[in-house]
């Protein structure tokens, strides 16, 4: 018998809050995290350089307007990509179990990044370069599609039943420590003189995942099975299970409702990664400088990590949704002091905008994220329905938003910063429709009072 059958048996048989499930679940914490965090630092390299690298080296006979246009486009293809990878990895991770899709979602990711790092450019091999990006990015968004549900389950269902938002948060906070990470590195290399930048610096961030995507790897390996699946494959539910099909005849509105509540909060933290650096930098007059403003992103990145778990934490407390209504209350209310300090040119006003947005108007939301989704759907059909849910809220929120902000930022070969303010319009809109979905769905946080598989 193998070691991680052998681990499976024994959490399966173990009480809940026996030594054997609190080592395998700090395990699985651990492990969902760290593999959350290359993924993301992965995919959200891209969108740090979409605005930066890619307009200047994959679209150098255009306008410097149209290649950054084209550079949000490909960053769009990416979300596009996200929700078919989520429906194919879910499907197969309700059937065959959560681990195995976990680790082909992370070694995909990696080879990519390093395929992007050691991509030509246009001067080098023309039009094929922007193609091959294209193709990266879309094989980056189908990996980062079944990675995002499959980790928050591992981390959740490995959790006791009072604590699966905390839970779940863990894996969540993968994201912002992702874009800690490629903010930091990108930051630091960005400091170089333009020759060297543009030459060679960019590419050593997406180079340098291979490394720790290894150490993901092994992680992987060595956790167990979610118990939740183990016990659903020990009832026979995971053979009866036709997970794509019961997305549109069981869930409907689940899927619906998911998609909604999470395109806000999605599309606020695309915003700051992707739109609001430049942006610093042209309403600055360029007082505020590009390494600074990544900088200054990177600090919000940090903190942003702490208050995931703290609004998943309130959340086993309260309920999943008095949390995140009072998140987009309060979200709606404060975009327009944080774009007014976006604007004001100072530094440290600028640097308090993207501590309120990251930590404070995306956590208040996105921190219950994890559960409030995944406890929708029985753990026959979890995988696929988190996912699915997830990625489109991506699409609708993080992936629109870059394209919607530039046309409003971005007039002709003029840079409109007054544009700002339709933006902000654009985002109240999005939170009172997330806000919406929320508060037509039904509370998720008492199931965690029975038992789903006899209930199935």
């Amino acid at each position: 018998m193998s070691e991680t059958t052998t681990a499976n048996t024994a959490v399966e048989s173990a009480p809940e809050g026996h030594p054997q499930q609190k080592k395998e679940s700090r395990r699985a914490l651990v492990s969902s995290f760290l593999g959350s965090t290359v993924e993301y630092y992965d995919f959200l390299l891209y969108g740090a350089a979409a605005g930066i690298v890619f307009p200047p080296l994959f679209f150098s006979e255009l306008s410097p307007a149209m290649g950054t246009f084209l550079s949000y486009v490909i960053l769009f293809t990416g979300y596009l990509s996200r929700p078919i990878g989520g429906l194919l990895f879910g499907h197969f991770g309700d059937r065959f179990g959560r681990k195995n899709m976990l680790f082909i979602t992370l070694m995909l990711m990696g080879l990519v990044s390093v395929g992007i790092g050691l991509l030509p450019t246009y001067g080098a091999i023309g039009v094929a370069a922007p193609l091959a990006l294209v193709f990266l990015r879309i094989t980056q968004g189908f990996a980062v599609g079944g990675e995002w549900a499959g980790a928050t389950l591992m981390a959740m269902e490995h959790s006791s039943k009072k604590s699966r938002g905390f839970g779940a948060s863990i894996a969540v906070t993968g994201g912002p420590t992702g874009a800690v990470l490629s903010t930091l590195m990108l930051g630091m290399f960005a400091t170089l003189p333009d020759e060297q930048f543009f030459s060679w610096g960019w590419r050593v961030p997406f180079l340098l995942s291979a490394v720790v995507v290894l150490i993901g790897l092994y992680l992987r390996l060595r956790v167990a099975e979610s118990p939740d699946f183990e016990e659903a494959k020990t009832h026979g539910f995971t053979e009866k299970a036709t997970p794509l099909k019961e997305m549109f005849t069981k869930y409907p509105k689940e899927v619906l409702a998911g998609t909604l509540a999470g395109a806000a909060p999605l599309a606020v933290q695309a915003l700051l990664m992707v739109i609001m650096v430049p942006y610093v930098v042209h309403a600055s007059d360029g007082a505020i400088t590009r390494d600074r403003a990544l900088f200054m992103l990177t600090v919000s990145s940090v903190l942003h990590i702490f208050t995931i778990p703290f609004f998943a934490w309130l959340s086993d407390k309260v309920g999943r949704k008095p949390v995140m209504l009072g998140g987009a209350v309060f979200s709606m209310i404060m975009i327009w002091p944080m774009f007014m300090m976006f604007s004001s040119g100072k530094p440290l006003l600028v640097g308090l905008a993207f501590i309120l947005g990251n930590p404070i108007i995306q956590a208040s939301m996105y921190g219950p994220i994890g559960a409030f989704l995944s406890e929708k759907f029985e753990t026959n059909a979890r995988y696929t329905g988190s996912s699915l849910t997830f990625q489109m809220g991506s699409v609708f929120g993080a992936g629109l938003i870059p394209l919607v902000a530039n046309r409003f930022l971005q007039d002709g070969e003029v840079y409109n910063t007054d544009g700002i303010w339709s933006v902000g319009i654009y985002l109240v809109i999005l939170f009172a429709i997330s806000g919406a979905a929320v508060a037509f769905s039904k509370e998720t946080h008492p199931k965690f009072t029975r038992d789903e598989l006899k209930n199935s």
